[in-house]
């Protein structure tokens, strides 16, 4: 009786952390590349205002190649 309480207890908190971890997964994996870069950027930590200059960077270049992409 009591081997079959604990297989009890622990599945239960198998799958109720199971689910909650499904719950996180989710919320996480909504956000893009550039969107969780864009957060950091505004974040009070060491780095955090390079990732900015970089995603102007990134957004300038890929500017120019649209330019060129149309002069021809």
């Amino acid at each position: 009786m009591k081997r079959l309480l604990v297989t009890a207890v622990a599945l239960l908190s198998v799958f109720g952390c199971s689910e909650r971890e499904a719950e996180y997964q989710t919320a996480v994996d909504t956000l893009t590349r550039r969107q969780k870069d864009s957060l950091i950027s505004t974040m009070p930590v060491p780095g955090a205002g390079a990732v900015g200059r970089a995603m102007d960077a990134v957004g300038r270049a890929n500017a120019r190649t649209l330019t060129h992409d149309t002069i021809g």
